[in-house]
């Protein structure tokens, strides 16, 4: 009840800080404070992001698609990348007008209360929306964004600068995170452990700077040596995963809520296949047993079909999600150790460190397994066949493949890494309308081009053309 009670207040909070700046200034109430509560703003911005990050338009219905690891089996038209530009809008508006304004006010709140955690926790945060925000985008808002009383229409930063900007951002928080400082509320993440803070906002940066790692080789490995440099914690076991665990409804995880009023998802053929051509253990955690009694008991569904070809196969031979992801309580993962450790084991396949490449790739299977409570003894003996040791010949299939299948449920990180690494190779149904191809960017809003129109334009000469297969910078091949 309490929690239920914080996510109210935090959601009025929310829609006091997505006010127009007229309002803002007309709007006074004399008898009320002026200055919102920064536990309570911070609650309700970690729960809208989330919920935002895991929800439909940007991870069922787009990048669950695109990484295959969900499927249509109703209203396929997103299936086949059939999407208008008022499609892929939630990212952008809910990212802008409720999840940086709000990490600002957090960040504005330390400021004036003299706490710099909160300052620190602000930085992290609104870096992590920033990061979503341009690797679906591109060219994006970033310096001019969320400062309504100066910039109406805000100018496109361009992606390597956006880059650039959040790796500086992160060094900052980390500096003036203080587990031995001020104590937080409203810390719905990590209840309160700023040395769990300083560890994601050092995996961050470990993040971003892979994702430069192919256009700025020399930027991402000065990331690395400046961590070296400072002994800079990270990540560093399952118990460190950045996660939202839901409640109960109305407060529960979004896919669960969506399957409870709707049935228009399976998993992924694609998926389903290559977990049971690996006897792989995860199987039975993504997926489901089919409705109906089948030979393979977990049969994937193939992406694209048509609404026709969907429904002549039906809703009971094919496996929904499995129960951990049906739960109400399923956390939205953030950043998981899996994820950690297959990024230091690229770290050092391209020479940025000196670590053992094919250790941190088996680790990190191994902490995917224990993710979803899978004994060690089957992670040992699933790491001892052949098909999962690592191929320091090939490093991007290696780890790309067991990275795509540890991010499962993470539509957007999945479809990020597959763009970044081009592993798994996927490919796009006969049905689809993109010659195809598989969408490596969403489209900008239909309102940017009415509310924001030169911005747009310069953003469009600079990144090219505004469509789902225009690459982006990070995505070299």
């Amino acid at each position: 009840m309490k929690n239920n009670r914080l996510y109210i207040i935090a959601a009025l909070a929310f829609s006091l800080a997505s006010c127009a700046k007229e309002l803002d200034k007309i709007n006074i109430n004399p008898n009320a404070t002026e200055k919102a509560q920064p536990d309570y703003l911070l609650t309700g911005a970690i729960k809208n992001t989330a919920d935002v990050y895991w929800g439909t338009t940007n991870n069922m219905n787009s990048s669950l698609l695109f990484s295959q690891q969900f499927a249509k089996v109703q209203y396929t038209e997103e299936d086949r990348f059939i999407y208008s530009n008022s499609s892929l809008t939630t990212l952008w508006s809910n990212g802008y007008s409720q999840g940086i304004i709000a990490f600002n006010k957090i960040i504005e709140a330390g400021d004036a209360q003299d706490n710099p955690n909160y300052r620190g926790v602000g930085l992290v945060l609104r870096s992590w929306v920033f990061l979503l925000l341009t690797d679906a985008y591109g060219d994006v808002p970033y310096t001019e964004a969320g400062k309504l009383n100066e910039f109406i229409t805000p100018a496109y930063d361009k992606q390597k600068d956006i880059y650039f900007g959040l790796l500086e951002d992160l060094k900052a928080a980390k500096t003036v995170l203080n587990p031995a400082g001020k104590a937080i509320g409203g810390d719905i993440i990590y209840n309160g452990d700023i040395s769990r803070w300083k560890k994601l906002a050092n995996s961050l940066r470990v993040r971003i700077a892979l994702r430069i790692a192919d256009r700025e080789p020399a930027k991402a490995k000065q990331v690395f040596d400046e961590i070296k440099a400072d002994n800079d914690a990270l990540i560093s076991e399952n118990a460190d995963i950045a996660q939202l665990i839901y409640q109960t409804s109305p407060q529960q995880n979004p896919i669960s809520a969506q399957f409870e009023t709707r049935d228009d998802y399976r998993i992924s053929k694609t998926i389903v296949d290559k977990l049971s051509e690996l006897k792989d253990p995860r199987l039975a955690v993504y997926a489901s047993k089919t409705q109906t009694p089948t030979p393979e008991e977990y049969v994937g569904l193939p992406n694209g079909l048509t609404n026709s070809e969907a429904s002549a196969l039906g809703f009971a031979k094919v496996s929904k999600p499995g129960a951990y992801f049906l739960l109400p309580q399923a956390p939205a993962v953030i950043f998981s150790y899996a994820e950690l450790l297959f990024d230091r084991a690229e770290a050092a396949a391209r020479g940025f460190t000196t670590e053992n490449a094919a250790d941190l790739y088996q680790q990190g299977i191994k902490a995917s397994f224990r993710q979803y409570n899978i004994s060690d003894a089957a992670a040992a003996a699933y790491v001892a066949q052949p098909f999962a040791q690592y191929d320091p010949g090939n490093y991007k299939k290696s780890i790309g493949e067991q990275k795509w299948l540890a991010l499962f449920g993470q539509g957007l990180e999945a479809w990020a890494e597959r763009r970044r690494l081009d592993y798994p190779v996927l490919k796009a149904s006969v049905n689809t309308v993109l010659n195809g191809e598989i969408p490596v960017r969403f489209i900008y809003p239909g309102t940017e081009q009415s509310l924001n129109i030169q911005s747009y334009k310069n953003a469009v000469a600079s990144q090219g053309p505004d469509l789902l297969t225009t690459k982006l910078w990070f995505d070299v091949n």
